[in-house]
């Protein structure tokens, strides 16, 4: 363990003793500490320590005092002007020498104090101040990347922190509605460095950013903030005609789909033009035309040409209407001509 340096002109930084206000689990007792000089003072010379990010261990010899039962932990934050020393733990076995003090902030100053307790409420005086620096934070992920062009999804890939206190990543989406971010995704494991956010619009845009975790639930600051856009829908094929002159019949033809990888088309048709399409046909991104028998003449039908991609995304185009001809109302209008 690491011994810090011993400190002796805190009085400045730290009241006295007998003059303190200590608290015990965040609160203030009434009374108080009834010290007697009498009582053995823990060795200060003893006292090691190791620091982490938000918790400090701590070793010291026991005293062989037979009235101590046990410790008293006192703490004070100097980085932030405290001069109040509050009592953070009681150690209630005069045979235990470690304890670590948790839930700290990181890159802090705090100094300690430590007392022999007895049985009937009275304790030893304390150490001097024993000075001790919590460590920086885990410094944020150095490399975050937000892959587009996926359909209803965006990947995010990051360089695995090199830092091995790290626990795991929280992956972060900025919420346009609630306009903050919001919790994604909890990676617990620091070499795993990919996400996919699924179900997502199509031709969106979305903002994430990443941060790591120790294992004791300090984060690190925000990565950069990536944005990822979602594949759009392929273009519909245009120029889409259905006939009307043709006996029993309908002729669909279109101009192909821009969309590079478009891979077929499938055909839907309704007698409404609002709803009711089913599947009738599926064709090859070259087919540009397709015939729909009818069993009679004077058939309406709509119909929808659909580009699907190589990804099974679907164009959303607008129906066409097609009629299949009638050549008996034909004739007979010829007839009464």
């Amino acid at each position: 363990m690491t011994k810090l340096m011993k400190t002796t002109s805190l009085a400045t930084l730290i009241l006295l003793f007998s003059g303190c206000t200590n608290s015990m689990n965040n609160i203030i007792p009434d009374s108080k500490p009834k010290v007697d000089n009498s009582i053995e003072v823990v060795n200060y010379d003893s006292i090691k320590s190791i620091p982490d990010m938000a918790n400090v261990g701590f070793e010291w010899e026991k005293v062989n005092d037979p009235r101590v039962i046990g410790y008293n932990f006192y703490r004070t934050e100097i980085d932030k002007g405290s001069n109040e020393l509050k009592l953070v733990k009681v150690l209630d076995n005069k045979y235990a020498t470690h304890y670590v003090d948790r839930g700290l902030e990181p890159k802090t100053r705090y100094a300690y104090q430590i007392s022999s307790i007895t049985a009937n409420g009275t304790e030893s005086k304390t150490t001097d101040a024993y000075i001790v620096q919590t460590l920086p934070r885990i410094v944020p992920v150095d490399f975050v990347q937000a892959i587009s062009d996926l359909p209803n999804s965006v990947k995010l890939v990051w360089k695995p922190h090199q830092d091995k206190r790290v626990g795991y990543y929280r992956i972060e989406k900025y919420n346009t509605l609630l306009n903050e971010w919001i919790l994604l995704k909890t990676i617990n494991e620091r070499l795993q460095v990919e996400y996919v956010d699924t179900n997502l619009d199509n031709n969106t845009s979305y903002k994430y950013r990443v941060k790591a975790f120790s294992f004791d639930d300090v984060e690190a600051a925000p990565s950069k903030v990536v944005t990822g856009k979602t594949k759009p829908l392929p273009a519909s094929p245009t120029n889409v005609r259905a006939t009307n002159s043709e006996s029993k019949k309908i002729i669909l033809s279109w101009n192909p789909s821009t969309t590079d990888d478009v891979v077929k088309y499938e055909i839907q048709r309704s007698i409404f033009r609002a709803f009711g399409y089913e599947k009738i046909k599926e064709v090859n991104a070259n087919t540009t035309e397709y015939i729909d028998s009818t069993d009679s003449a004077g058939k309406t039908y709509y119909y929808k040409v659909i580009a699907i991609d190589k990804d099974g995304l679907e164009s959303s185009p607008e129906p066409v209407q097609g009629m299949s001809f009638n050549e008996s109302r034909f004739q007979n209008l010829t007839k009464l001509s």
